[in-house]
């Protein structure tokens, strides 16, 4: 199978790194390229995108500068393993104090040039004042003997002979790395190329951009399914907004110098360690008494609304419904905001809209939570979401039809006592 042939999370196949055209997508869903049968695709989306999906709801303001038999698409696998130990002493010097690092991981194929990388098992760095979350990379190269080259964006600080720079922490064999989204440049306008093929089953505002292409004789052909252009367009759209949730989630703020574009690249920060203040509730043994002090610290003390979100990962979400309500705090009904389907939570101190996201296990937090008021939570936009056509037939690039997803933006806790993040513990482990 081609190398840019790259599995799904669901047993799918994706295009990376090129165009789909008839050959390619050959590979990845034989017997899509026949005659026209009337048929219906089925979109498997494993995981949903809350932060995002409300911020599109919610407060947004505009920022002026960048500080099931049938067929399924799933989405593109989004973690792999480093394969050989690294060390901190395995940097190259690039200049203006970056320093990058070449990553052997089980599947290199996977992370495109200017995504992010979260290492969740590795703490980062952070500045005074502000909580430290897990190790953030963004990627700078995909070098032609393997691995992927990075920067470490909240490393470990050193200083040398050739003076300060961010260095990477050491790196086990078997670390895990999760993909976030993209980092662009101002003057980025293409990316490398996504496409998802169908398969029969029984604080800085960051710039997110995704690329989607399809050459003209794979447009022109008939095929066995409706799989249309804007069916692409869908698949890379979910791509994207999954790695927008984790940067808006988990993300770290910095700004670097690309030495290969020659710009600086904005990276956003996420909200959870915007947030001051933390509970901690053990799962193991977590009873209604430990709900109300965790309502009590959610809604007290901060002058926020009475109404919050707990978006949280599988563990908690498990221990949450195990445990035996009555007056004091009752497991309320089902409500529909925003799009999204929650569970109330309801106590004498307010109510929490309670929802699992996959989001929180991908990143190392299953056992987390993050209380969220809405009333309280910002969207800068800088570029608002687009989609813009590129010619590449008349610049002599390809014979396909292009298009660019971009925005960039980022997420900001208004009032930042008004959330806490939930972090849980397992004591009789």
């Amino acid at each position: 199978m081609s190398e840019n042939i790259v599995a799904g999370t669901a047993g799918g196949k994706h295009i990376a790194g090129t165009a789909a055209t008839t050959e390619n997508i050959a590979q990845a869903a034989p017997g899509l390229l026949r005659n026209s049968i009337d048929s219906r695709i089925v979109k498997v989306r494993p995981m949903s995108t809350p932060i995002d999906q409300l911020t599109r709801c919610a407060n947004t303001r505009k920022a002026t500068a960048m500080t099931v038999e049938y067929y399924s698409v799933d989405t593109k696998v989004t973690e792999a393993e480093v394969t050989e130990p690294t060390s901190p002493n395995d940097g190259v010097d690039r200049g203006n104090g970056l320093m990058t690092y070449i990553i052997k991981t089980s599947a290199d194929n996977i992370f495109d040039i200017s995504e992010t990388v979260l290492v969740p098992a590795v703490q980062g760095s952070a500045p005074a004042g502000t909580a430290a979350g897990p190790l953030v990379l963004y990627v700078i190269g995909r070098p032609q003997d393997g691995g992927i080259e990075v920067v470490p964006l909240n490393g470990t600080p050193q200083s040398g002979m050739g003076g300060s720079f961010i260095a990477l922490p050491q790196l086990a064999k078997g670390t895990r790395l999760v993909r976030m989204g993209r980092a662009a440049t101002e003057l980025d306008v293409q990316t490398a190329q996504f496409s998802a093929m169908p398969r029969k089953a029984a604080n800085n505002c960051q710039i997110f951009k995704m690329q989607v292409e399809q050459s003209t004789l794979a447009k022109i052909a008939g095929k066995e399914v409706g799989w249309s252009f804007s069916d692409q367009e869908e698949a890379a759209i979910i791509d994207m907004r999954l790695g927008m949730e984790k940067n808006f989630l988990f993300g770290h703020r910095s700004v670097i110098f690309d030495p290969a574009k020659n710009e600086n690249v904005y990276f956003t920060g996420g909200i959870w360690g915007q947030a001051p203040r933390s509970v901690e509730l053990a799962l193991d043994t977590l009873s209604e008494a430990d709900l109300i002090e965790l309502c009590s610290k959610a809604f007290t003390g901060n002058n926020g609304s009475k109404r919050k979100i707990l978006i949280a990962g599988t563990a908690l979400v498990e221990a949450l419904s195990k445990v035996q309500y009555n007056k004091v705090v009752a497991a309320g009904e089902t409500k529909v905001k925003w799009g999204i389907e929650f569970k109330e939570l309801v106590s004498n101190f307010g109510t929490l809209y309670v929802l699992h996201s996959e989001v929180f296990d991908q990143c190392g937090h299953a056992a987390d939570g993050f209380v969220l008021d809405p009333n309280y939570l910002t969207k800068y936009v800088h570029v608002p979401f687009q989609a813009e056509k590129l010619d590449l037939r008349a610049s002599g690039q390809r014979n396909t039809d292009a298009v660019v997803l971009t925005e960039a933006s980022c997420l900001v806790l208004r009032y930042p006592n008004a959330h806490i993040r939930v972090i849980g513990k397992t004591v009789n482990a």
